[in-house]
């Protein structure tokens, strides 16, 4: 009969997520996720399988998490629709800035090093993309029926604009762009958005 696990299975999660965002997937060891957990590396293989499966656990959760705290903040009436948006893209800029250790986003981090090669991580990140497209179109599409932002303008279209401003935010931030920089950025991307036309 096997033995009851002795130790909590989120937290040794949230631990190796962070080892994996702040090295990075190669440069990561499971001797590092041991160290950082207090388990044993035999613990660590037979409750979560080897060092690629882990990380399968931790980034499905990771995309997983964004997508739902962007519905969280997108997601509501058509009246408040601009303010969430314009909110939201600020939050991003805002957050990019207040990441000192400009370890970047994780999603953007693991598919930029490993989707190339590894199917299940360009899966998981195309369909974690994809969602924040949507929330963003919904938001955009109820922003047009509250007269916020043109009715003629294709809504999706928008959203990826949207989006990859977002996500070149992120990026920037990474680079080390300044916290000035990235509102101006903010700001702009949001001033661009057709308004409607008398």
């Amino acid at each position: 009969m096997a033995r009851p696990r002795k130790f909590d299975e989120q937290q040794v999660l949230d631990a190796a997520r962070e080892r994996f965002w702040a090295g990075g997937y190669a440069a990561t060891r499971m001797e590092d996720i041991a160290a950082a957990t207090g388990l044993g590396k035999g613990s660590l293989y037979g409750a979560f399988g080897g060092k690629q499966e882990l990380f399968h656990r931790v980034f499905d959760e990771y995309c997983g998490s964004v997508v739902e705290a962007t519905a969280q903040q997108l997601r509501g009436d058509d009246v408040n629709a601009y303010a969430r948006l314009s909110a939201h893209v600020h939050a991003v800029a805002a957050a990019t800035a207040a990441d000192t250790a400009q370890r970047g986003c994780l999603l953007a981090k693991a598919a930029a090093e490993l989707a190339e090669h590894d199917e299940t991580v360009a899966k998981r990140a195309r369909a974690a993309i994809e969602a924040l497209r949507a929330l963003l179109e919904d938001d955009i599409a109820a922003c047009q029926r509250n007269g916020d932002l043109d009715a003629n303008a294709d809504p999706g279209k928008l959203a990826a604009l949207v989006l990859a401003v977002l996500r070149g935010i992120e990026a920037l931030g990474k680079a080390g762009a300044n916290e000035e920089t990235l509102a101006d950025i903010a700001r702009t991307a949001l001033a661009v958005l057709p308004r409607p036309t008398d």
